[in-house]
């Protein structure tokens, strides 16, 4: 029987299948952090159950800390404190964890695949939504609540109904100044928050096969913003070539043994989807958003819509979304003035993404008036930041490279954008408050945010490419 990728990794997990209802679904790796991971803890302890594997699970803390002055105690006492029970937790089960300061600390959807622990063919989890960004090694990640992730401390496994498959192809060449984040907001944009609910996207065409992997985490990150369950790529030599060029794998045995084994993680020629979907990537334009959800999004030169896309007119929540943005129907963007920028997150928070911001910011410097909070990804970023000389150019041009953390992603920390401030962002989600009360995020690429910290203003990126 001829399968997709989605089905051999799943079907080779399932423990059991409960007749109409979900499967029981083996993990291969669970992620934790300090936020989702303090309760399913105090649930096991009160029901006294140990965690059943835990070299299965790694931890880090990146939600809530701090940027600035790490080796200090954290000030907001609700942040010290899940640090500090994410830190026992740890250390009373046996589980590895990267801590604040510790050389390999950093975002988990950042550190899991730079440390190798994330493997083609796996099953991942975490208590967070972008636990997809691993999907972009063909495997099957997706975020989960606290009490599963109580479920899968308990058991290594979880129970989940089956979602339906859908492929998204993206054929041909991109245009210049065209990045992954502009490819995965388009095919938001056109298929809407809701248009992947209740399937596991699994990406292809020849524009994803030209992506590096860096950038395909990208795009699997946000698989989640247009309501899919997760998103995954098939493995390529692409995908190992990264594989090889880490310090070291988490597997038992010999790399290039597991990589020829890898090799068979694809859609058989001929396997079923239940939806399929392509788009040309000639067509995609330096994308940003212009209102309060990521299907809200449109090319750099373009006019905001004239009226709410799915319902074909000016609907009430389409006005209020604009209204909250300080935004009016066909109007455009460019040149509206900006007073934040943040570069960072799980979903553009690796050292490809620093690289893409200094060759627009290269021998300019920032624009006055903006704020700019630069945030790499984990420490491995940062340090490898200056290895580079990326830091020294960031410095020249006026800029702070901050420490490691998610940041103003979503506001957990002191990272906030104020009421009614403009920040053009290279994180994941534009909702109402998310990176701050009252604050306007614009999401876009760190190239297009590269612009507009530079300009002051939004600025089409392809006008201060340097090439």
């Amino acid at each position: 029987m001829k399968e997709t990728l989605f089905e051999k990794i799943w079907n080779s997990h399932v423990v059991r299948s409960i007749n109409e209802g979900p499967d029981v679904l083996f993990i291969d790796r669970h992620y934790i952090h300090e936020v989702t991971s303090p309760q399913a803890f105090n649930g096991l302890r009160a029901r006294g159950v140990k965690v059943l594997h835990p070299e299965k699970t790694l931890a880090t803390a990146d939600h809530n800390t701090p940027t600035r002055d790490q080796h200090l105690a954290i000030r907001d006492e609700l942040s010290r404190n899940q640090v500090a029970k994410l830190a026992e937790n740890c250390r009373e089960n046996g589980i590895e964890l990267y801590g604040l300061n510790h050389e390999k600390n950093g975002i988990v959807h950042v550190i899991g695949p730079e440390l190798g622990y994330t493997l083609p063919g796996m099953t991942i989890v975490c208590g967070d939504s972008h636990t997809s960004t691993h999907g972009a090694f063909g495997t099957i990640a997706f975020g989960i609540g606290t009490s599963e992730v109580e479920m899968v401390l308990a058991t290594q496994c979880i129970m989940q109904p089956r979602p339906r498959k859908m492929r998204i192809s993206v054929n041909g060449k991109t245009g210049r100044g065209v990045t992954a984040k502009d490819i995965v907001m388009y095919i938001i944009s056109r298929i809407s928050t809701g248009g992947a609910t209740g399937y596991f996207v699994e990406f292809s065409g020849s524009a994803i096969r030209d992506l590096s992997m860096e950038a395909r985490m990208t795009v699997c990150n946000m698989s989640i913003e247009m309501g899919a369950r997760g998103g995954l790529i098939a493995p390529d030599e692409t995908t190992f070539s990264y594989l090889r060029s880490l310090s070291r794998l988490n597997i038992n045995g010999d790399t290039e043994a597991a990589i020829a084994s890898w090799k068979s993680l694809k859609s058989d020629e001929g396997a079923v989807f239940d939806k399929e979907l392509e788009f040309d990537a000639a067509l995609i334009k330096p994308m940003i958003t212009y209102g309060t959800n990521p299907g809200m999004g449109m090319g750099i030169d373009e006019l905001i819509p004239s009226s709410d896309t799915a319902g074909g007119n000016a609907s009430s929540s389409f006005l209020k979304s604009l209204g909250y943005m300080g935004f009016k129907p066909s109007m455009k963007l460019l040149g509206h003035p900006v007073d934040y920028v943040f570069l960072g997150s799980c979903t553009n928070g690796r050292i490809e993404d620093f690289r893409a911001f200094a060759s627009i910011i290269k021998g300019r410097k920032k624009a006055s008036g903006v704020t700019a909070l630069i945030v790499p990804g984990s420490k491995r970023v940062e340090e490898q930041m200056k290895r580079e000389g990326l830091t020294s150019i960031y410095e020249e041009a006026g800029f702070e490279v901050r420490q490691p953390g998610c940041s103003s992603c979503l506001a957990m920390n002191e990272d906030k954008i104020p009421e009614g401030k403009y920040a053009v962002s290279t994180s994941n989600r534009n909702f109402e408050g998310r990176q701050g009360p009252g604050a306007r995020t614009l999401l876009a690429s760190p190239l297009t945010a590269a612009a507009a910290a530079v300009t002051g203003v939004i600025s089409d990126p392809r006008e201060l490419i340097n090439d």
